[in-house]
């Protein structure tokens, strides 16, 4: 007799008891997702009553997420991430661009990678190489041949910024204006509108997928070089302002027109645009430019806070608050910041989660979203924010993919909490599964596939 064997099953499915649907914002019982092998996208989405969940049968290649205490929720997104830089306690930026070596921060970049699928973020939006150029775009797409496991990622390449304002800052310099010190380029500078047009142009054909611009930054630390406001030197000024704020307060680096030129530029490129703005002021221009997002605004400096927050729910703008770089490099103004989330969700502006990760070490994405819920958003607001609202973040429709929610055609990206986030404030560190793409990278807590080991082919038998 011969045995007839059955090629495998096209779709397999996952099966959860207790699972988040971003789009009601509510947990759900019994709900099964069956994914697509060969698409890595979701075919089906179901739900079996109690009666049938008592005869469930999981077949081979099903995966049951079922149990006591587990929950299921899309693969999360951190929509505010440099993989090129890890924890400025350790090292700080400036001295990560100028000094570390393209081969360290590589290596460094696919160990981060992995540390936040293993987290549960399936996607990461970059925001910039810091000094290294489109690195990003090329990591990102190692990651997407398969190369090395890492989040999907949507990537800026370099920043556009003005002249002699996002840059590396030394006092090593000739007097003649050549020689001296030579850094890397820390942005792509471009002036007027015609120059910033020239900008995103490039931007596109290094392969960027957002662009970012920084619409303010503190740009004249020149005037008062030394600890505290640089590492440009160890000696420090005599009498400086009394409020380190003043000395080198962050101050637009665009007029208005050529902000809305970058965004023009952008749209007839169909890429979302990402503004940095680190106060109020540029982030009201930014706003009226058309920007997708709004990254930071940490500070109020100016007194535009509400009427910010009016013209970015006119405009749809969405805001990354980036809370967690607030707490690691600027805890002083933590306070403000979480009352100006809390005004920001009650004005109807969109929020979502970015930790700017990468100022606070790649696996930790998930403290984000804890201090979100420290400024009293409800966990089923702040899990949209991480699923949907990353999606939207990263361009929506433009990206070309769907991912953050269950309906057939998404991105089969999975993930399932070992505790119930509703009752355990520490549950989003208890990542137990991963799946990215039908692709399962983490199964009870530990990391599966994560090195390809060859196999000697049949010709070396011989």
């Amino acid at each position: 007799m011969t045995l007839r064997v059955m090629p495998p099953s096209k779709t397999f499915t996952v099966h959860s008891s207790l699972l988040f649907d971003p789009k009601q914002k509510a947990f759900r019982k019994n709900i099964s997702i069956e994914i697509d092998r060969d698409t890595g996208s979701i075919a089906n989405v179901y739900e079996r009553d109690d009666k049938d969940d008592l005869q469930l049968q999981i077949h081979g290649g099903d995966i049951d997420l079922r149990g006591a205490g587990k929950c299921v929720l899309p693969g999360l997104v951190d929509s505010h991430t440099h993989v090129f830089l890890h924890s400025y306690v350790d090292r700080p930026s400036i001295e990560q661009m100028r000094d570390s070596c393209a081969v360290e921060r590589i290596l460094r970049a696919t160990s981060h990678v992995r540390a936040a699928l293993l987290a549960g973020f399936t996607t990461y939006r970059d925001l910039g190489t810091e000094a290294l150029g489109n690195a990003d775009a090329q990591l990102r797409d190692c990651i997407n041949r398969g190369l090395t496991p890492g989040p999907r990622m949507f990537v800026a390449t370099d920043a556009l910024a003005s002249n002699g304002s996002y840059e590396i800052r030394r006092e090593n310099k000739s007097l003649s204006g050549s020689g001296g010190l030579i850094v890397p380029r820390a942005s792509d500078p471009c002036d007027g509108v015609d120059g910033v047009r020239a900008g995103v142009r490039r931007r596109v054909g290094d392969g960027a997928d957002i662009i970012k611009f920084y619409a303010d930054y503190r740009r004249k630390v020149m005037r008062f070089p030394g600890p505290g406001t640089s590492n440009t030197s160890n000696q420090s000024i005599l009498f400086p302002p009394d409020d380190p704020r003043r000395r080198n307060p962050a101050v637009p680096l665009f007029g208005q027109d050529e902000m809305d030129a970058i965004v023009r530029e952008a749209k007839l490129a169909e890429l979302p645009v990402a503004a940095h703005a680190g106060g109020t002021k540029a982030a009201l221009m930014a706003a009226r430019a058309g920007v997708t997002t709004v990254e930071h605004m940490f500070e109020d400096s100016n007194g535009l806070l509400d009427e910010t927050l009016k013209e970015m729910k006119r405009q749809g703008t969405i805001w990354v608050p980036t809370l967690a770089t607030v707490e690691s490099a600027a805890p002083q103004f933590m306070e403000d910041c979480l009352a100006a989330v809390r005004k920001a969700v009650e004005t109807g502006v969109r929020v979502v989660t970015g930790g700017d990760t990468g100022v606070i070490d790649h696996g930790l994405n998930a403290r984000e979203l804890e201090l979100f819920v420290k400024a009293g958003i409800p966990i089923e607001e702040v899990l949209e924010m991480a699923t949907v609202g990353g999606w939207e973040a990263c361009g929506g429709e433009l990206t070309g993919y769907r991912f953050g929610w269950w309906e057939k055609g998404c991105r089969a990206d999975i993930i399932a909490l070992d505790a119930d986030p509703r009752e355990d404030e520490k549950a989003l560190r208890k990542v137990g599964f991963v799946m990215k793409d039908g692709k399962v990278w983490k199964r009870d807590g530990r990391a599966v596939d994560m090195i390809t080991v060859p196999e000697f082919p049949p010709s070396m038998n011989n």
